[in-house]
């Protein structure tokens, strides 16, 4: 008898162990769903694409920190060229380099880059930036 309950005995204790386990809130909301079902959900759902636009603007941003305001435009100016559909978004990507420039170089020198791409929408940022 003394045997059995030895070998008994840590088999329940483990079983009841592993079901007390499964059976707690890890995520700390009292829902009835486990966390593996809820994270399981979160992991289904796709990112959200980004728009040609915003890959873009993101891309002239960095160029601007790391070459220049000057070499962005020029780049800005040929992806229009290359592909028209981004010239209704050309100002607000000129305007964010503006920007992005009064912060990198401060208001005189961000305006000495200023050319005529996309109208004037690249000193229009700068300006705004000023204010």
């Amino acid at each position: 008898m003394g045997r059995t309950l030895a070998l008994v005995l840590p088999v329940v204790l483990v079983l009841s162990g592993t079901l007390a386990v499964t059976r707690v809130s890890w995520s700390g909301n009292d829902s009835s769903t486990s966390a593996l079902a809820a994270s399981s959900e979160d992991v289904s759902r796709r990112a959200p694409s980004r728009t040609p636009q915003d890959v873009l603007r993101d891309r002239l941003l960095v160029e601007l920190q790391e070459k220049s305001p000057g070499v962005a435009l020029t780049h800005l100016q040929e992806a229009v060229n290359d592909r028209p559909s981004l010239g209704r978004h050309c100002a607000s990507i000129a305007r964010a380099l503006g920007r992005a420039a009064v912060r990198a170089y401060g208001p005189v020198r961000a305006q000495s880059f200023a050319r005529p791409v996309c109208d004037t929408s690249f000193a229009s940022g700068v300006a705004a930036r000023q204010t």
